[in-house]
């Protein structure tokens, strides 16, 4: 009896949070990974390192590729290389507040690289007859001024150029899907973070700042408004929804979502109790650099569609994730709590 042929996944945004979580979960489903990063004078795969194996044993579990999202005729090469089963497109410029700084760049790469990709796959699959399925990630900030709770019927009101150029990547997933026949997907995820997420987004320069100030490395946390509410989960889990979307019979979008919000300051307080360093006013201030031009002031998610269809539900509570987000980063800082 002949072994089933293993299934290739190709990542954008490999070395990002959710793509190391993403990574690792499809290697234990049987996969062969690969990822495109940009070159840099440094290395920046240290969420993946773990998971390397030697390709002289095995063969290899995660094949590297250099190529960028403004790029289209490297991507193009890449998926006729590569002939990936399924693509899971996670890259972007996605940090919210620098958007402002650089809009034309986020709409390139966050917006245009979408399109990038889509049309790749259509050219790949008109002249090799063989099917890609393509998941897009898509944003709740995409939802920015509407009023909660969000479901897949709300209206988008983008209050960012991120949230716009994610409108835009969304309307063009579901326009390759209608216009061609394609099997694309939009994961409306809102809010997740995991020990990995980056330095410079809010919930990991709580969580690191902590484990600073502990270590008498710092004296302050610097933050803008810490009244925004957020729909957070855990993100290993909702790399599990990405992967479940690309299993049903027929393509659709979905919110991903834990239904209950916190905000910015419930974070602080649930991160200093459970460090035990008292009252975070002692140690944070406030900095006008870090408020956005325009606000988003409240997301909470009905990921009911998902629950229904994909039997998906997230399990770690909030206070459970700022608990795993603290202990990491005082870990990381040789600190016991």
């Amino acid at each position: 009896m002949s072994k089933p042929k293993q299934k290739k996944a190709l990542v954008t945004g490999i070395t990002g949070m959710d793509g190391s979580h993403l990574t690792e979960f499809l290697i234990k489903k049987g996969y062969q990974v690969h990822g495109i990063i940009r070159r840099a004078s440094t290395f920046n795969t240290n969420r993946i390192d773990h998971l390397y194996q030697d390709p002289h044993i095995n063969g290899p579990s995660i094949v590297l590729h250099y190529g960028d999202l403004a790029d289209a005729n490297t991507i193009r090469k890449l998926i006729y290389k590569i002939q990936p089963d399924e693509i899971y497109h996670l890259g972007a410029q996605s940090h919210v507040r620098v958007s402002f700084d650089i809009p034309e760049y986020t709409a390139n790469i966050t917006g245009i690289g979408t399109l990038r990709i889509l049309e790749a796959i259509k050219d790949y699959q008109d002249h090799t007859k063989r099917k890609v399925k393509f998941y897009n990630a898509a944003s709740s900030e995409m939802f920015g001024a509407s009023p909660p709770p969000q479901n897949e019927l709300t209206p988008f009101y983008p209050r960012s150029p991120y949230a716009i150029a994610k409108v835009f990547s969304f309307h063009t997933t579901v326009n390759y899907r209608e216009a061609y026949g394609m099997f694309a997907v939009n994961g409306i995820l809102f809010n997740h973070e995991s020990e990995r997420r980056g330095e410079t987004f809010v919930t990991r320069k709580i969580t690191r700042g902590i484990a600073r100030i502990k270590a008498g490395l710092d004296k302050k946390i610097y933050l803008g408004n810490l009244d925004a509410k957020r729909d957070w989960g855990y993100a290993p889990e909702y790399v599990e929804a990405m992967w479940l979307m690309m299993q049903q019979d027929k393509p659709d979008d979905y919110v991903i979502a834990t239904g209950k919000t916190h905000s910015v300051r419930e974070f602080l307080e649930e991160a200093f109790r459970h460090a035990r360093l008292g009252d975070y006013k002692k140690y944070v201030a406030f900095d006008a650099e870090y408020l956005r031009p325009t606000e988003v002031n409240i997301l909470v998610g009905d990921a009911s569609k998902a629950h229904k269809k994909l039997g998906w539900k997230p399990r770690v509570t909030f206070k459970e994730l700022v608990r795993l987000m603290v202990d990491a980063d005082l870990k990381n800082h040789g600190i016991k709590r």
